[in-house]
């Protein structure tokens, strides 16, 4: 649809800073054409009270008005002339965007107990036989359950844990479901996490 007189942001040209919005950049650039140094002197004066009055939050900041004048010289792209209470030439690193961050995507067989139950799998099936391995075993034994009723669809009773735990051990961890006592789990164990996810 085409309408004469309406345009989309998508139809303009890309914000440098979008945070400030279409309408400072309309200023930064009017003071960019000012035919007087002393002219865009005072308009970017202006500009960066406008800005500070946009974001009052960042005030308690040590390097805050540097930052404005930053912001400035990017959204001009460096052609606003003016002296500069600050040095702007380190501002092209605001701009730049970090490099992503590598997320270590590993094959958990089964999802909703974890990265780190697995890793007690692990060690329980490397683990002598003692009160230590028994401790661990307990308390794995009871972080699945918890997980299960997290962020399982599916049953949580303590046969489904006690045979998973055995499953993922290769069978060195086998608990005795006649004996074996789950510690009692209530709803507050989960905070919002299952009201979000109703």
């Amino acid at each position: 649809m085409d309408i004469e007189g309406l345009d989309y942001n998508t139809q303009r040209e890309k914000l440098m800073l979008p945070e400030y919005g279409r309408e400072i950049q309309k200023m930064v650039d009017h003071a960019v054409t000012l035919p007087t140094k002393e002219e865009r002197q005072r308009c970017a004066e202006t500009i960066i009270g406008i800005m500070d009055r946009m974001f009052p939050q960042g005030r308690e900041s040590v390097d805050h008005q540097q930052k404005l004048w930053d912001h400035l010289a990017l959204m001009s792209g460096f052609k606003l002339d003016i002296d500069y209470p600050y040095d702007v030439t380190q501002a092209l690193k605001i701009a730049g965007k970090p490099e992503p961050l590598h997320y270590p995507m590993e094959n958990i067989p089964v999802r909703h107990y974890g990265k780190l139950l697995f890793k007690a799998f692990e060690q329980l099936k490397e683990m002598p036989e003692g009160a230590e391995r028994d401790e661990l075993a307990r308390i794995t034994a009871n972080q699945m359950k918890r997980s299960l009723l997290q962020w399982s669809h599916g049953s949580a009773d303590d046969e489904k844990v006690i045979s998973d735990l055995a499953r993922f051990t290769d069978g060195k961890i086998q608990l005795d479901p006649q004996t074996f006592v789950f510690a009692r789990i209530s709803e507050r164990d989960f905070g919002d996490n299952r009201k979000r996810r109703k």
